[in-house]
């Protein structure tokens, strides 16, 4: 009955109906039963499988006839003996006998059985032994590998609880592994976003689709004062039927690669910072838009409150005294918050004056030429840090935790000081962005000295050629008279244009405008001697061709110097207006009832060429008539044509009944740029 049960098992099974699966399927282990006369009793499919017999082929046969080799056979049946006299298992390996006639090593294990009738049996286990030695070596493999890896590893249930866990995941999450079994996923990892990792583990479980290489960021029990990073990949695991017996899990630490990688985009960030700054800070020789361009470089890459300061000696150009523990004079140039804040109530305002005594730190900065940093601002930081305490309650309210302070140095002088906080940013200042602050002030120093010396010297060439050009006009028979005098605004200095209205005899007016190719103090200073010499020929009553070959010979006597100039003599009796030029734009003429004009004078070279002619035409202005004298800089740009601006020069004297007043306020706001190069001289009259 026995046999055909089993034979029947067997068909059932060739049949289609489902197998167990395990490891014992993997290994097909096969089951054989001796009576005690050697004869085969009970015979498995597996035992087919390894040996090559069919159950009918086996049953009743004799084993030892039908398995052995005749050389073995004496030492199988003294085995077979004994197992059935003594009850003693054997275990061991031994060839047998394939049906196709060679040779199985196989591995087996036999043991004594009796029934309920007192029969006695011989119960033999058997695999393959190649088979099994290569599962076994997969298995000592698999589990030295575990043990030994360096990697995390787990394995979990359906239900995401932990069934094993390797040492390397001990070290990992810092929790033993006895700790880890039963337990739910989320309860050790120390992961913020473990609902996301979770949500993932089971979409492996369901699809059966690997997921590799997930990275996630926490803060492990083991090192909770620092951030580390991890690789996690997760895995199904199936039983040869794909049965779902549960996960995988793989835990890499990656930590050191996630701070190398987190300071390696630092520092490009830190390169496009100071590459930024190189285009933006300095674009123009103006103090306060470049502390502005620095500021707002600062904030919020380096800190969230920035503030730039600048000592009142170094504006005005003053050398500095000797460094001592004395108070500082500073003049705040520019301040700028990443955020609203009420820190920037706490800061001196742009364009004010702040004393500050030797014990704050901005003072204790500027005195020592170096960083001044306090990583963790506490309580006693904030008094020297704000101007007073109202400012340093607000600087605590804020959030102010991290201070530092880098001098403006250019060319071995502090200038000032790059003052920076922290509110929102959490992390406090260190080393690197100590070095990241001075690189930016160095350059934002050199841009801040550069500009200064500009300025200094700007105003100084400004003063002097404002003392050289005329005062308000008196009365001039016949004529009434506008003027305007408009410097550079961009990064070119001050330059030589100038204008004059000049009495003559017999109610007769001369009109000059003139410009001296060139800038700074010399080219103010040319314009003096020039302005100076033609007022002395103009008292000669000449003709204004001759007094700009007087000129000529003049300029001619100054070194590298070439000088445009438009003079014209206007005379109220007969309504005549003589005009020279020597170089210079043409003068517009705009008459009631028709177009306004530019006037067609002889060409001739520019004042210091020498050996020029200089040729007199002259112009009759009628009452109402309106002549309009200016140097280069009110039409020429860099951008547009010329014959273009004098066109639109013009178009805008569309009406020769408009106050001269606001007729040079409309040609200056219509053609000039706030950034123009060059400045310009203008001078408008209207017959009377």
């Amino acid at each position: 009955m026995a046999v055909e049960s089993f034979g029947a098992g067997h068909d059932e099974h060739r049949s289609g109906l489902p197998r167990p699966t395990g490891l014992l399927d993997v290994l097909s282990v096969a089951a054989v039963a001796l009576d005690t006369r050697g004869r085969i009793v009970f015979w498995t499919p597996q035992a087919e499988e390894l040996f090559g017999y069919s159950s009918e082929e086996a049953l009743g046969k004799h084993a030892a006839r039908l398995l052995i080799h005749p050389e073995h056979l004496q030492a199988v049946v003294g085995l077979f003996t004994e197992v059935l006299e003594t009850g003693r298992g054997w275990a061991g390996t031994f060839p047998v006998r394939h049906k196709d006639g060679g040779s199985r090593l196989t591995e087996f294990r036999t043991m004594r059985l009796l029934d309920d009738l007192g029969d006695v049996y011989a119960l033999g286990i058997a695999a393959d032994h190649t088979l099994l030695q290569r599962v076994e070596t997969d298995l000592a493999l698999c589990e030295q590998l575990i043990n030994q890896s360096p990697i995390g590893l787990a394995l979990l249930d359906p239900d995401l609880k932990y069934l094993l866990v390797n040492p390397a995941l001990e070290r990992i999450d810092g929790i033993p592994a006895e700790d880890h079994i039963g337990r739910h996923l989320r309860e050790t990892l120390p992961f913020p976003d473990v609902d996301t990792v979770e949500s993932a583990l089971r979409q492996v479980l369901t699809t059966g689709t690997p997921l590799l290489d997930q990275y996630h960021v926490g803060r492990p029990s083991a090192d909770p004062g620092r951030e580390h990073a991890w690789s996690l990949s997760f895995y199904r695991l199936e039983d040869p039927g794909g049965r779902v017996l549960g996960a995988a899990a793989s835990v890499v630490d990656v930590t050191e690669r996630h701070r190398a990688a987190a300071e390696a985009d630092r520092a490009r960030r830190r390169l496009a910072l100071i590459a930024d700054a190189s285009a933006r800070v300095g674009t123009a020789l103006d103090v306060e838009q470049t502390a502005r361009e620095l500021a707002e470089i600062a904030a919020p890459a380096l800190a969230d409150v920035v503030a730039v300061d600048i000592l009142d000696s170094a504006l005005s150009c003053r050398r500095m005294r000797r460094r001592d523990n004395g108070p500082e004079i500073f003049r705040a140039v520019a301040l700028k918050a990443a955020h609203p804040t009420v820190a920037l109530r706490a800061a001196d305002s742009p364009g004010d004056l702040a004393a500050y005594e030797g014990d704050r730190l901005v003072t204790l900065c500027v005195h020592t030429g170096r960083p001044v940093m306090v990583r963790h601002v506490g309580p006693r930081d904030l008094p020297r840090i704000a101007r007073d305490v109202e400012a340093g309650a607000l600087l605590a309210r804020a959030g102010v935790h991290s201070y530092l302070a880098v001098p403006l140095i250019a060319h071995g002088e502090v200038l000032g000081a790059l003052d920076l906080k922290r509110t929102r940013n959490p992390a406090p200042f260190d080393e690197d962005d100590v070095v990241l602050a001075v690189e930016l002030a160095g350059r934002a120093a050199v841009a801040i000295d550069n500009a200064r010396w500009f300025q200094s010297v700007r105003n100084t060439a400004l003063t002097l050629q404002r003392s050289l050009l005329p005062e308000h006009s008196a009365h001039h028979t016949g004529l009434e008279l506008a003027s305007r005098y408009q410097p550079a605004q961009a990064t070119s200095e001050v330059g030589g244009d100038w204008y004059d209205v000049i009495p003559l005899a017999g109610d007769k007016t001369a009109l000059v405008v003139g410009d001296v190719m060139g800038n700074g103090i010399d080219a103010a200073a040319t314009m003096g001697r020039l302005r100076t010499a033609t007022c002395a020929y103009a008292d000669l009553d000449l003709d204004p061709g001759a007094v700009l070959q007087h000129l000529d010979k003049i300029t001619c006597d100054l070194e590298h110097y070439i000088v445009t100039c438009l003079y014209a003599v206007y005379d109220p009796r007969t309504g005549r207006c003589s005009i020279a030029n020597a170089g210079h734009m043409p003068p517009a003429l705009t008459r009631p009832g028709a177009a306004p004009r530019l006037l067609d004078l002889p060409a001739a070279a520019p004042l210091g060429v020498g050996g020029v002619r200089f040729e007199t035409t002259t112009v009759a202005l009628r009452p109402g008539d309106v002549l309009v004298l200016y140097t280069d800089g009110l039409v020429e740009t860099r951008q547009h044509p010329i014959d273009d601006r004098l066109n639109a020069l013009l178009d805008l004297l569309d009406d020769p009944h408009r106050p001269l007043e606001e007729t040079c306020d409309i040609l200056l706001h219509g053609l000039r740029h706030p950034d123009d190069h060059d400045d310009v001289a203008l001078l408008v009259a209207r017959a009377l």
